[in-house]
């Protein structure tokens, strides 16, 4: 007879060994969470994530996702880049370009992935075989309200995870099991009457409390969108080449936020502070040789291409911006060209 209690304190304990800032165990059901997922869906708030209703219910019923599954293993990794140039000088400088701090060094989903599986196999050894499924954020799991409801924080009203003790700035994984562990308890919030992150938001995409269009999430349009930043929100864009994290930036609970431990969250390649012009001359095999590893090189050379073509746009006019930008004028992607048109014509607006 596994003693079920001991082992979820040896495997809070092992999470901590390895790294995590917090594990905690949460039942499956989740209805009001995905009453609201089905909401948000039937807004269309999910804009061109089409995968989003691709899945499904299964993404708030791990159970359809790994049959047999009962409980919800959840562990968070704090991320924020300590030793990085600080976001809010960044975010002041329009001739560098803003990078989301969590993607600025090695891809989180292998680093999270791998100490999950190795923190699941440590169970097996301990108490032999048993059904089980690692989840980073590319699988279809509502992640943060298992989270919640494994005590390790609550959701806050711009949608991301806060812990009282560690801020917002952390990945989240799962182990799906099915290992009757003990459940927690479910976090309380403790946002209060603050709403700091809703202005905080440069596009407007936090309508209503715990309501996001991700249609105008600065995060949603440099990663996932696909196709042309619609052009009434591009000047709102700044120099945010790669995500978004006014929100948090603003969250008084991020006085409590966590450095990143994991040597492999460190900064590379300059990009906690890229100047402009020079990340835009990156021809696609730079890109791949520099980004290779990193959560970015998912969106591609032409993505990135289009992300700091609006952000040329929107800097100062200089020759240098400017001969950047012409030197790209005729690129082989119609989505570059076409922002670098934009771009070309809102310096020539800003005079000599």
């Amino acid at each position: 007879m596994i003693d079920l209690s001991a082992l979820k304190s040896e495997l809070s304990a092992r999470a901590r060994a390895l790294g995590f800032g917090a594990l905690g165990v949460a039942d499956i059901t989740i209805p009001e969470d995905e009453r609201h997922l089905l909401r948000w869906l039937g807004q269309g708030f999910h804009g061109e994530m089409h995968y989003m209703q691709r899945h499904g219910l299964k993404r708030s019923r791990p159970q359809e996702l790994a049959p047999g599954t009962v409980r919800v293993v959840s562990a968070r990794l704090d991320y924020w880049p300590a030793e990085a140039r600080a976001a809010h000088a960044v975010l002041a400088d329009p001739g560098t370009g803003y990078v989301s701090r969590y993607a600025l060094g090695r891809d989180y989903h292998k680093i999270l992935r791998q100490a999950l599986r190795k923190l699941a196999l440590e169970m097996q050894q301990r108490v032999g075989p048993f059904g089980y499924r690692v989840c980073v954020d590319s699988a279809p799991v509502l992640e943060k309200a298992h989270a919640r409801d494994a005590g390790l924080g609550w959701i806050g009203k711009h949608t991301n995870l806060i812990a009282r003790e560690a801020g917002s700035y952390f990945f989240l994984g799962e182990i799906l099991t099915d290992l009757p562990l003990p459940p927690d308890e479910p976090a309380s919030a403790h946002c209060g009457t603050c709403t700091a992150c809703i202005p905080a938001c440069p596009t407007a995409a936090i309508v209503a409390p715990y309501r996001l269009d991700a249609r105008r999430c600065i995060s949603y349009l440099t990663i996932e969108h696909r196709s042309a930043i619609p052009v009434e929100l591009r000047p709102a864009i700044g120099n945010r080449i790669y995500g978004c994290d006014d929100c948090q930036l603003v969250c008084p609970w991020n006085k409590f936020a966590r450095a990143a431990a994991h040597p492999d969250l460190k900064v590379r390649h300059g990009l906690d502070a890229p100047a402009l012009p020079a990340v835009f001359r990156w021809t696609a095999a730079q890109f791949a040789e520099r980004l290779r590893g990193s959560a970015i090189y998912r969106i591609g050379y032409e993505r990135w291409s289009r992300n700091i073509a609006v952000a040329l746009g929107n800097a100062p006019r200089s020759a240098d911006n400017r001969q950047a930008l012409e030197a790209r004028r005729e690129d082989a992607s119609p989505l570059v060209r076409e922002h670098v048109a934009w771009a070309l014509e809102q310096q020539a607006l800003r005079g000599a």
